[in-house]
């Protein structure tokens, strides 16, 4: 954990991100007092696992078949 003045995190806010984003925990303070802690929201550090919609996700045989309602349009 390290702490930072108002100004700093103003200045800094892009790079204190990350910083939190891999673990570390960023106090903000002003005149020395702490008054904020940045965090992550829970549940937004899941990692992503592949195939995990297979089954769930159905698309017909005839997806890209022109619609009769756009008829007019098509050249």
């Amino acid at each position: 954990m390290h702490q930072v003045n108002i100004h700093e995190a103003k200045t800094h806010l892009s790079k204190l991100i990350r910083e939190v984003m891999n673990g570390e925990e960023v106090v903000i303070a002003k005149g020395n007092k702490p008054i904020v802690k940045l965090t992550t929201i829970q549940g937004n550090n899941a990692e992503r696992k592949l195939g995990s919609a297979k089954g769930k996700i159905v698309i017909g045989d005839d997806f890209d078949m022109p619609l009769a309602d756009f008829g007019e349009y098509v050249q």
